[in-house]
């Protein structure tokens, strides 16, 4: 190989693997750094990497593209890992895998490194995308081929040759930060009986310490996509900057779960997501009033799909385009105000209104019975219990507590 690129952190891992890679491979080694929004001084990573063996330092502003192609289609579908999580880390790959390839084929590179585990997930996310979007680049992935066994074994080469880092032994925990969450693991969380301790938390007050009163915020979509706050229009970074800022005040979006990895280990992470929490409860108020009802239910299939995909590292792939295009395709009538109060951890939805609404107050009330025709609803079970009364006949599926003896 002639030129490597490595996504780049700055953090311990990726701090020893540059100087690793210039040692081992001796070739030029060109970092990048993704901003996909963590609080970051990157002037400082970018001094840090020149100084610890990079011959060049790139650092990219992905914030608006992350949000807009990334964050919202996966709002738009609803899409949750095992029920819980919102894949903060998953969607920032594909985004931050894209940015890498396009500039690592900008800059003559022929490699590509990054400072995933061999344990992890992201391993597979970067060099899935690799495959889908530049197949002929070479991947290297130290934690699979050096001769580290573990972190520790990291700080003492990090000791040795110089290298500042911002992590400590007392405190080893793996942050992985975003405009859409912040998550921890490893360290101290590696064992899931233990308390994630406060101090930990970043974006969000804990619920006892949350605001005593409750706050009503207003948010308004335009087929599927969040547009304002509380009447205010907004870009999709600044909406979902002011949603992070409104949500985290209140202690929403903390999450605590044991996940599996798509190779197949059990991994604890600790995770904060507030923004994307109260509009992800937003949108689907509003698509409570606007999706047909076989729509919704063959979405929410959709959503249990596409959730897969995106965590185990297929954004790219052509199975995820098709899904992709369908989600869109429902989406376009999903307009309308969601009213949500939150309070103490909680995120409540309190109203929803949508011009596109499918929801009849006539048809629905117990007040006018006269809108709908009671008597057709006894034809209507009549003929959808023919099968279950064939059924029973054949197999007799009377329980024995309700059966009688003559």
């Amino acid at each position: 190989m002639k030129k490597i690129l490595l996504a780049y952190s700055g953090g311990l891992d990726t701090s020893c693997i540059l100087t690793w890679l210039k040692e081992k491979y001796k070739v030029p080694v060109v970092a990048y750094c993704a901003n996909v929004g963590q609080d970051e001084d990157f002037a400082a990573v970018e001094k840090k990497a020149l100084k610890t063996g990079a011959d060049k330092c790139i650092i990219q502003d992905l914030r608006e593209s992350f949000v807009k192609e990334y964050i919202f289609t996966a709002l738009q579908a609803n899409a949750l890992y095992e029920e819980t999580y919102l894949m903060g880390t998953a969607l920032a790959r594909p985004c931050i895998a894209h940015g890498m390839i396009t500039t690592a084929l900008k800059e003559g590179c022929d490699a590509i490194a990054h400072g995933a585990t061999g344990k992890g997930n992201d391993q597979v996310r970067f060099e899935l995308a690799a495959k889908s979007l530049a197949p002929h680049l070479q991947t290297i992935a130290p934690w699979r081929d050096w001769e580290f066994g573990g972190r520790s074994e990291l700080f003492a080469y990090a000791e040795k040759h110089g290298i500042p880092l911002p992590v400590t032994k007392d405190k080893p925990y793996s942050i992985d930060a975003n405009i859409m969450h912040i998550s921890f693991e490893g360290g101290i969380l590696e064992d899931p009986w233990f308390e994630a301790p406060e101090d930990i938390y970043l974006w969000t007050a804990s619920p006892e310490s949350a605001p005593d009163k409750p706050e009503y915020v207003e948010i308004e979509f335009d087929a599927g996509n969040p547009v304002a706050i509380n009447g205010e229009k907004l870009k999709p970074l600044a909406l979902l900057e002011k949603a992070n800022a409104i949500a985290g005040k209140h202690g929403v979006g903390r999450v605590d779960l044991v996940e599996n990895r798509y190779i197949g280990i059990k991994s604890r992470g600790v995770y904060e997501t507030p923004g994307v929490t109260m509009l992800m409860l937003a949108h689907r108020a509003v698509e409570s009033l606007t999706l047909d009802r076989e729509v919704s239910h063959f979405k929410e299939k959709l959503a249990l799909q596409l959730s897969d995909i995106i965590y185990n590292g297929y954004w790219f792939a052509p199975e995820a385009k098709l899904i992709k295009q369908c989600v869109q395709e429902s989406q376009a009538t999903v307009s309308g105000v969601a009213k949500m109060k939150l309070y103490k951890g909680n995120c409540l939805v309190a109203g929803r209104k949508s011009p596109m609404s499918l929801y009849n107050e006539k048809v629905t009330s117990f007040e006018n019975m006269s809108a709908f025709n009671p008597a057709d609803s006894g034809g209507f079970i009549n003929i959808n219990g023919l099968r279950l009364q064939a059924w029973s006949k054949i197999h007799g599926s009377t329980p024995k507590s309700l059966q009688t003896t003559p």
